[in-house]
């Protein structure tokens, strides 16, 4: 039964990763933007040291202490390539990437047999961190594999720096001023030295890619030395992404789902959502109600490669390039990744990683995307 589900899962990668030369387009336009390497002009950097100033004071106001602002904001600079990256994402209304796309970004190279490799030399402290958090340990290994390609890419952007640039342009003001109100708590109860203080253009860091507050809030001392380091504990990471990916939701024992035919003229609208989300909503406004697993098999949907549930476990229809390119049924535990990264994309990308990485026997890497499959 295992030899048949690692064939099968094998296929259905391949099917999701044939190249095409629109494909290979979008990965290029997947990377994050090089662009804007230009310095600040006079009037920017002017305008910047104003801002600073009055973040400072307003920092100060809010209760954090002169001496941790002057620490952390020592050698804080504009820097125009993040403001050019955050301009340049793709994945949003004015640049879609469709599904198959995303996950050849995220699948290419090494990232199934390395994972696989990982996986397995690291088990018994993903098992503990599975013990901790009721989080499956192939689960934090894929969150770990998406997210820094298990620990080898962290970024190398001054963080004070990026989260003041992005505070500072304005478009996540208010997001970005909590996360460098956090950094500065980093720094100052000594969490990490300034020096220390590297990760990604977005203000995310370590093998977690956790922003400042996601590591106040989540961060967890897994190898039990008295402090959390995201960047070189592979313990604490663990136990890190398990709490977070807990305490966003994930139900012990309840698979993600999977991937489901869907049946022949099945009317989308009859499990339309009655409400709208009110959290990471343009995802889940693609996700339909939830309805239990036994009426999801009522209805003719079957599960490929795959078990269902208990009967009673909720469960939702998401169609991420739309209805006839790909369906999955997904359960709570899914919606919990995407408190992790609210993106559909993201999240399914998470959950066929665990799959793969988990298999017994190796997988090959991928080197072919596919349409979304036919359903």
């Amino acid at each position: 039964m295992r030899h048949r589900r690692a064939l099968a899962l094998k296929a259905m990668l391949k099917a999701l990763l044939r190249v095409s030369a629109l494909s290979a387009c979008l990965l290029a336009l997947a990377a994050p933007a090089a662009a804007d390497e230009t310095r600040a002009s006079p009037e920017q950097q002017a305008a910047f040291v104003e801002w600073l100033n009055v973040y400072r004071a307003e920092a100060t106001a809010r209760g954090l202490n002169p001496e941790w602002l002057e620490a952390t904001l020592a050698g804080v600079a504009l820097v125009p390539s993040v403001i050019g990256a955050d301009r340049s994402q793709p994945g949003t209304a004015a640049r879609p990437v469709r599904f198959p796309d995303y996950l050849a970004a995220k699948f290419r190279g090494d990232r199934i047999p390395y994972g696989q490799r990982q996986f397995a030399a690291n088990s018994a402290l993903l098992a503990r961190a599975e013990a901790g958090s009721g989080v499956p340990a192939a689960v934090i290994a894929a969150i770990w594999g998406i997210e820094t390609s298990y620990g080898r890419v962290m970024g190398r952007h001054d963080l004070p720096s990026a989260l003041a640039t992005l505070a500072f342009e304005g478009r996540r003001r208010e997001l970005f001023t909590r996360e460098l109100d956090a950094a500065v708590r980093m720094v100052g109860e000594g969490h990490a030295t300034r020096a220390a203080m590297k990760g990604s253009w977005a203000g995310a860091f370590g093998q977690t890619q956790f922003l400042p507050s996601s590591y106040l809030s989540h961060g967890r001392d897994g190898d039990g030395d008295g402090r959390v380091d995201l960047w070189a504990s592979p313990a604490d990471v663990f136990a890190s992404i398990g709490h977070y990916l807990a305490s966003s939701g994930w139900q012990a024992g309840e698979a993600w789902g999977f991937r489901a035919l869907v049946p022949d003229a099945f009317d989308r609208a009859s499990v339309a959502a009655s409400e709208a989300p009110t959290r990471c909503v343009a995802p889940l406004s693609r996700h339909s109600t939830l309805k239990p697993a036994r009426e999801w098999r009522a209805l003719g949907f079957t599960p490929v490669n795959a078990a269902w549930p208990a009967d009673d476990v909720p469960m939702s229809l998401i169609e991420p390039d739309g209805p006839g390119q790909g369906a999955y049924l997904v359960s709570r535990s899914y919606r919990a990744i995407l408190g992790y990264n609210c993106s559909n994309l993201y999240a399914l990308s998470v959950t066929l990683l665990a799959d793969a990485i988990s298999l017994p026997q190796p997988v090959p890497p991928v080197v072919q995307v596919a349409e979304a499959g036919a359903q």
